[in-house]
């Protein structure tokens, strides 16, 4: 996930006006769902890049008994509780039309020969 694409996403709740939002889209369910699939994208990419980032620090010994604080450890996962949740940053690209979606009855029919 780019840092990039979240700093002019808001890191607490909008209230935003659902029909201006749908208005691209057709009907507030399609709208609804495109930022639903869209979210899923983001989540899956930032706990990617989060454990490739603690990945670094694990330990591979099996003790139990042994659990090291790792200070550079926390502050990545500090930096990532901090970042805004993907479904506001969905609905930030959704209203400046970043996402590209298509819709499957709007797909172009095979010609059969």
């Amino acid at each position: 996930m780019d840092t990039k694409k979240t700093t002019s996403t808001p890191a607490s709740t909008v209230t935003r006006d659902v029909t201006r939002l749908a208005e691209s889209v057709g009907n507030v369910y399609e709208a609804t769902m495109i930022v639903a699939k869209r979210a899923n994208q983001i989540a899956a990419e930032v706990k990617q890049e989060l454990n490739r980032k603690l990945e670094e620090f694990s330990n591979y010994s099996d003790n139990l008994e042994e659990t090291f604080e790792n200070r550079e450890q926390i502050e990545i996962s500090r930096y990532y509780e901090r970042q805004p949740k993907p479904t506001l940053i969905a609905t930030q690209e959704l209203s400046e039309n970043k996402i590209y979606y298509r819709k499957l009855d709007e797909l172009p029919e095979e010609k059969a020969d």
